[in-house]
């Protein structure tokens, strides 16, 4: 369990380019929770999320796992770093080993483990980012640009991190490149049961994949909710800057005409269903 008490983070405090970044931030993330996190740009998501596992101190407040400061004994941070995995975005640009393989099993032999379990590691990560055991000696820089963020994606969970955050994890990708990252990823959260935390500027993205939602305005936690209840609430969306899920936007234009339908849908799937239940009301879905 992660959570965050009071937590405040000033970047050039004391000076005229002073910035609160994170402003007084309150919350739990639950073990196995599948989270996503959106705001504008400087809204202070990546802030917030480098405070996870240690790469940022809090100006004030405290980060826990498991009721534990991880700033209290400056030694855990190493054990934090392989516990709460941290892909920055485009992870592709810090690939740097020969093979494949290397890469992968870079942070696994950091930790210390024996070769046959890095080993072991390796082609289960590869398994779980869609990759084929044949790539592993190949250099990581012959393969294409969605492989790469595969890689790079495998190489952190190879570490098996009890959290595992990823910052724009489909930024840049073509849509097929796109949807294979996020099928994975949610095979990887369906079979592991570990906490993912993805920040996301697509509204898509977050509600076809998260269990809940949190939003960052001005460095502060505006909505934290499940993906239905944050959804919702576009106006408050609209009015901190960031768009609905288009679907959602024609539910609540049909709404506005007059059309008795539900506008907190937010997938395809939602809004056949929600289509065939209104024509079936009036009596226009017989056949359907």
């Amino acid at each position: 369990m992660l959570t965050l008490e009071r937590l405040s983070h000033i970047y050039s405090p004391g000076t005229p380019f002073e910035h609160k970044a994170v402003d007084d931030i309150s919350l739990t993330i639950e073990d196995g929770l599948f989270l996503g996190l959106i705001g504008h740009t400087g809204s202070g998501k990546s802030t917030l999320i480098k405070h996870f596992n240690g790469l940022l101190k809090p100006t004030s407040g405290r980060v826990l796992i498991d009721g534990e400061d991880i700033w209290a004994d400056k030694r855990r941070l190493h054990k934090i770093r392989f516990s709460v995995g941290l892909v920055f975005q485009y992870p592709e640009h810090q690939l740097f080993e020969e093979t494949v393989y290397k890469d992968i099993a870079f942070g696994p032999r950091n930790m210390g483990l024996s070769a046959e379990e890095c080993d072991g590691r390796v082609r289960e990560a590869l398994r779980f980012v869609g990759l084929s055991e044949e790539l592993m000696e190949k250099s990581p820089f012959e393969l294409s640009g969605g492989q790469k963020r595969r890689v790079a994606i495998a190489g952190v969970i190879a570490m098996r991190p009890r959290i595992l955050v990823l910052d724009e994890p489909t930024a840049g990708l073509d849509p097929k490149g796109r949807d294979d990252i996020l099928a994975h990823l949610k095979a990887y959260h369906a079979e592991n049961r570990s906490t993912v935390i993805i920040v996301s500027h697509d509204m898509e993205e977050i509600a076809r994949c998260c269990q809940k939602v949190l939003v960052m305005a001005r460095g502060k936690a505006a909505l934290y909710d499940t993906v239905e209840n944050v959804f919702r609430q576009s106006d408050k969306l609209k009015a901190i800057g960031l768009d609905i899920p288009q679907i959602t936007e024609v539910f609540i234009k049909l709404r506005a005409r007059g059309f008795s339908v539900d506008t907190s849908v937010f997938t395809t799937e939602q809004a056949a269903a929600e289509i065939l239940r209104a024509l079936r009301e009036t009596g226009e879905g017989r056949t359907c």
